[in-house]
């Protein structure tokens, strides 16, 4: 990579950050380009070169906690392996992206927005893609593997996560909490998953 392509990374950077930050203090329709400009230390027609409006800025801060909801969830389903073991590696990667600083700053953000503004939120989400979350297309694997109950692997997957996030995710997102201790982490994870194995594993 070439220096001015480096350079420009950094300012593209910066300006996701700076708006992330603006976000969270002011909100989508407070925020201004030109704050995001300020704050980012680059030009207003910087800002434009890189997102065109507020909205694609938006949307690639929601791109970006996308990838980042997704990216640890690359844990194809092996038949060889015990769920148990396949499942808690999957869930405690789920609960370290919960407990990291930036996701939790890309969330709030993209909840402000869609409680402010549903129908914005909702068409940023849209344009984000439909890739199937990694979790979902595990529990398909296993359901065809004869191992796992025929439950809709959407339900079952919400439901894990929901179990998840009742401790790592809503109580730091509205009420400020601190994360979970690893101990407690760890038995949040093994909760989860005797519930879920208990309901939806084949014998």
């Amino acid at each position: 990579m070439t220096a001015p392509q480096r350079l420009t990374d950094r300012k593209r950077e910066a300006i996701i950050q700076a708006a992330i930050a603006e976000f969270r203090a002011n909100g989508f329709e407070i925020t201004s380009m030109d704050k995001i400009a300020a704050t980012a230390g680059v030009s207003k027609r910087t800002v434009y070169n890189h997102f065109p409006s507020k909205e694609e800025l938006f949307a690639e801060i929601l791109n970006q906690l996308w990838i980042r909801v997704t990216a640890e969830q690359e844990t194809p389903y092996s038949p060889d392996l015990p769920l148990r073991e396949q499942m808690k590696r999957i869930l405690s990667a789920k609960l370290d992206m919960m407990g990291d600083d930036n996701f939790l700053d890309l969330a709030r953000v993209a909840i402000a927005a869609a409680i402010h503004s549903p129908e914005r939120a909702q068409s940023m989400v849209a344009r984000m893609g439909e890739r199937e979350e990694g979790l979902t297309a595990w529990i398909r694997a296993a359901q065809a593997d004869g191992r796992l109950k025929a439950v809709a692997p959407e339900f079952a997957a919400q439901q894990i996560q929901g179990l998840l996030k009742s401790f790592a995710f809503w109580p730091q997102i509205s009420m400020g909490q601190p994360g979970l201790t690893a101990e407690l982490q760890n038995t949040v994870v093994e909760s989860a998953l005797n519930m879920f194995l208990a309901s939806y594993q084949l014998q």
